[in-house]
């Protein structure tokens, strides 16, 4: 038996989806697009139940691509995707108005249906009188009272869930609303809460007060600044220790390993090649959990979509609605799911113009390589006597890849992608605190997705790139690097890149790179471990470059991934979205030449004030 969750964004949906399913989740896509798709299983009493977490809508006919998607789905008209057998709508109880609408809607089809009144704490504590009981006779629907962040109320919502079994085929008849129909389901919605509410839930006066500083364009503007800060100060420091735990089990794993073999092709090929390159990227982990912690939580409480209201008035100028802002935020976890969020935005122009922009946000998959060359050659030391120099250099570059969009979404909007400016409307939730356990759900999630990657793209591409390193050998049987296919390669490349300040070691660490950013830590690993013959490469990585590079390399490096569209998954995901072969060309052309131009005047500029050797 399949359920379905389906409610308003905001209203608790994903925190219910998350208590009644646990760590029994996966997260894929839909067959053919790019929304992602949530499923669990609850194990409970009687046969497993396959629970499905749509993507939020205000209505059935709504026309932004995530809504489409869940329209479709519970029509049974999506193509490989079965349609779920009993609704569960999940009303947010201090909003019952706009989310009663959407109940409506759901009736309207005469599939099984309850629903969960989630978030009935807040609306008790807001004064919330309710009659239950007239509530489910005026919609002919079992009404169950959830808080889902503390897992409140499931038991009886799945159990009536399981009885609904009555097929009813009612979808085949849908079509969509017009004007005078919304206005009745609107007029409807109100008559069922003069009869079922006694108690309207008042405004939240904690969410009020927070606002007033929150969304003040002078305070709300600092508090943002402090908060991102905070998260970049906190990359740095928090993460130091399990970091370096890591690097030392790393080290030592691959000293261990290299005394199971004798000195050999095999032995360089698991140490030098599969250790090394995966132990490079591997160390990053808490940086990047320590982001998605942040931005998780941020989501949560409901400060998001403030932070995307406080920046409406700026992106405004650029050509930009606020709404776009949720895509950019998301990007700074990956420029996948941030080019995915654009789906809220109407506008096919603006969406468009975010979607352009959006892969020069800094995503985790740089952060790697942030790390490296910032932990390299930047000094550690404090600044005002308490905020370290590395965190506010991290800090300059997530700065500067919030103004790289920006400034090209400016130049978009007046060139290419002329029109009006956009306007925003969105609805703001109330305050929340963040649920732990969905909080620890998704770096359990994130996780496992980093785990994956490093045990199947990051380690093949360091296997080839051993072997690129490795051969062809010397007539004695030893190893040169410098004879080796990589060095070829990297030699064939580097009159191209050598204006940047690139050898050939970096030029050949950038072309797997495009598989995946942080692939070049793990290639640069390799190929160093592999050239100094030092058990596996144990001595740090960052020393290894600071005692080889200039200060102008490492930071026209960093430059270069500022700008660069070093990913081929987000271009294919440009290209999906956008139906548009012509748009990702665009997008590839314009972002290389912007990054070349930029690492070019960065490493030249420095080479001439004596930063270059």
């Amino acid at each position: 038996m399949s359920i379905a969750l389906v409610g308003l964004p905001n209203c608790g949906k994903t925190s219910l989806f998350n208590a009644l399913t646990g760590s029994r989740q996966k997260v894929a896509n839909y067959p053919g697009v790019t929304v992602e798709r949530k499923e669990g299983w609850i194990r409970s009493e009687g046969a497993p139940l396959r629970v499905l977490d749509l993507p939020g809508t205000y209505s059935l006919d709504s026309r932004t691509p995530d809504e489409e998607i869940t329209r479709e789905v519970i029509l049974g008209r999506f193509a490989g995707e079965a349609r779920p057998e009993v609704l569960v709508a999940v009303l947010d109880a201090t909003n019952l108005e706009r989310n009663l609408a959407l109940v409506l809607e759901l009736k309207a089809l005469q599939v099984p249906m309850v629903i969960a009144l989630n978030m009935m704490d807040l609306a008790s504590r807001r004064g919330l009188e309710l009659d239950q009981r007239k509530l489910e006779a005026e919609l002919g629907i079992r009404v169950f009272p959830t808080v889902a962040v503390r897992s409140q109320g499931l038991d009886p919502l799945i159990q009536a869930a399981r009885s609904l079994r009555e097929p009813r085929l009612g979808t085949q008849n849908w079509k969509p609303s017009t004007g005078s129909e919304v206005r009745a389901r609107f007029n409807e919605v109100d008559r069922i809460l003069r009869v079922c509410v006694t108690q309207a839930s008042r405004p939240s006066e904690r969410t009020r007060s927070l606002d007033r500083v929150v969304l003040h364009p002078v305070w709300g503007i600092v508090v943002l600044g402090v908060t991102l800060a905070l998260m970049f100060q906190a990359i740095f420091s928090w993460a130091s220790v399990p970091a370096d735990w890591i690097e030392l089990g790393v080290a030592a794993f691959g000293k261990w390993v290299g005394t199971l073999f004798s000195a050999g092709p095999l032995r360089s090929l698991i140490v030098d090649g599969m250790i090394a390159g995966v132990g490079a990227v591997l160390v990053f982990l808490p940086q990047i959990l320590i982001l998605f912690a942040f931005i998780y939580a941020l989501e949560d409480s409901g400060y998001l979509a403030r932070a995307a209201f406080l920046m409406d008035r700026i992106m405004s100028k650029v050509g930009l609605q606020g709404r776009a802002l949720i895509p950019l935020l998301s990007s700074y976890a990956c420029a996948i799911p941030g080019i995915m969020a654009t789906r809220t935005i109407a506008s096919p122009r603006d969406r468009l113009a975010t979607i352009l922009v959006t892969p020069l946000t800094t995503c985790s998959a740089r952060l790697p390589v942030y790390t490296l060359l910032v932990g390299a050659f930047i000094p550690e030391q404090k600044v005002w006597g308490w905020l370290g120099l590395q965190g506010l250099v991290l800090l300059g570059l997530y700065v500067m890849g919030t103004v790289a969009p920006l400034t090209a979404a400016w130049a978009l909007r007046r060139t290419v992608l002329r029109g009006p400016k956009p306007m925003l409307l969105m609805e703001l939730p109330t305050y929340k605190r963040p649920s732990l356990k969905g909080l620890a759900l998704g770096l359990l999630e994130r996780t496992q997705l980093f785990l994956k990657r490093a045990g199947t793209i990051i380690l093949a591409l360091s296997v080839v790139i051993w072997f690129l390193s490795t051969y062809p050998q010397t007539s004695d049987g030893s190893v040169s690097i410098e004879s080796s296919y990589a060095a070829q390669i990297g030699k064939t490349i580097e009159p191209v890149l050598r204006p940047l300040g690139f050898d050939w070691r970096v030029g050949m660490a950038l072309v797997p790179g495009f598989a995946a950013r942080e692939v070049m830590v793990s290639a640069l690993g390799t190929v160093y471990a592999v050239e100094a013959s030092d058990e596996g490469g144990v001595a740090r990585l960052g020393e290894k470059l600071a005692s080889s590079w200039s200060l102008a390399t490492a930071l026209s490096l960093i430059v270069w991934y500022v700008f660069a569209p070093q990913c081929i998954s987000t271009l294919a995901v440009v290209r999906r979205e956008t139906n548009s072969w012509r748009w990702t060309g665009f997008l590839l052309l314009y972002l290389t030449v912007l990054a070349y131009l930029a690492s070019w005047v960065t490493y030249q500029g420095l080479s001439r004030i004596g930063w270059g050797y």
